[in-house]
């Protein structure tokens, strides 16, 4: 039996990898064409591919509008079932960004659970968000470190790139910084706030990654930039986790609502492969994967006063005993849900039992 599938994010990207691994001890799959900078044209693409391929099951990575109207559009026409994976949820988040489209998009993630032969979620609270559409069964594939999970580089030789001064106490966080125009935020800036509140000389802010909001970052920094707040930008795949093994805590701020509570983050695994103690926010992830070896602090959101505070405070006092006892309590990535091999035996197993429920509809 035949599976076709397709990442919304486009081929190549990080979630076509993702999907083309999870598929991987399938005997007979094929990868449709999708491009995100143009989803119009690739919802035609996609369809006509889907008509030429006629595929028992349908698998999409990714909630875009344009490839999920594809697999509701071949489940009506060609009796087709589809499996969507997903790490967000979808309602939500677009609310977030525009309170009217999020409700059509509410709608949307209904049918697209309602009407498919299978979830895959990035973690288990998105499963129970799909069934609870109307998804008939689920599993969870929460990722895995992409690349090594050996550091490249030395600690040492990182933490002169980045300037910081020999003995500092490094607190840092990793990812994208895209700026959100509506809250005024991207991931760093409360660590860049709280540098300009917390006056402690020994104490040093990294922030690694690319995007819009990295030059906000930086003039935000001001006088502390190159001396406590360091801005490196983005670093190549295989220095991830050297970068993360340069740092003394991690950070991983995620909103209290229904955007944040359903995500691990898909760095996760990354901070739990370099055993970084981490400070996030009082979401479900925090009390299922790493109890002892995460600072959970109260707040709604990383943007609110409460947060902000409470992290300062934290930061404060921080000192290298009390981050030893966090990074020894922190589970091996290997040994807890972000086993690659894992994952991808049991998703195998999990869309054989979907095709063996029968082809069409």
């Amino acid at each position: 039996m035949k599976i076709a599938w397709f990442a919304t994010k486009g081929r190549g990207s990080n979630e076509a990898q993702r999907m083309q691994a999870l598929v991987s001890l399938l005997p007979d799959t094929t990868e449709l064409p999708f491009d995100k900078a143009d989803k119009r044209q690739s919802f035609f693409q996609l369809w006509a591919a889907i008509k030429r391929e006629k595929p028992d099951l349908l698998v999409m990575e990714g909630t875009g509008i344009a490839g999920g109207a594809a697999c509701l559009l071949a489940r009506m026409v060609y009796g087709i079932r589809y499996v969507v994976s997903s790490g967000d949820a979808v309602g939500p988040f677009v609310r977030a960004l525009h309170p009217v489209l999020g409700i059509f998009f509410e709608i949307y993630e209904r049918w697209l659970c309602r009407w498919s032969a299978g979830f895959i979620g990035w973690t288990p609270y998105l499963c129970g968000r799909a069934m609870a559409f109307g998804a008939k069964k689920t599993v969870t594939a929460e990722g895995w470190v992409i690349g090594s999970k050996e550091a490249s580089v030395s600690r040492d030789a990182i933490r002169s790139a980045w300037g910081v001064p020999p003995g500092a106490l490094v607190v840092g966080i990793v990812g994208s910084l895209s700026w959100n125009p509506r809250r005024q935020w991207c991931y760093g800036l409360d660590l860049v706030r709280a540098a300009h509140k917390v006056e402690r000389p020994d104490l040093c802010v990294v922030i690694v990654g690319g995007g819009d909001g990295l030059p906000r970052l930086k003039q935000l920094a001001g006088s502390l930039l190159g001396r406590r707040i360091f801005l490196p930008g983005p670093v190549p795949l295989e220095e991830v986790m050297s970068n993360l093994q340069a740092m003394d805590v991690g950070s991983l701020p995620q909103s209290v609502d229904g955007v944040g509570t359903y995500r691990y983050t898909t760095k996760l695994p990354e901070y739990l492969a370099a055993r970084l103690p981490v400070i996030t926010n009082q979401i479900p992830m925090a009390y299922d994967l790493g109890l002892d070896g995460m600072w959970r602090l109260p707040g709604d959101s990383p943007w609110d006063k409460t947060h902000q505070e409470a992290l300062e405070e934290l930061l404060r006092g921080l000192d290298k005993k009390a981050i030893r006892k966090k990074a020894d309590a922190m589970p091996s990535c290997g040994e807890t849900h972000f086993s690659k091999e894992q994952q991808i035996a049991r998703v195998a197993a999990f869309l054989r039992e979907v095709l063996q429920e029968g082809g069409r509809l």
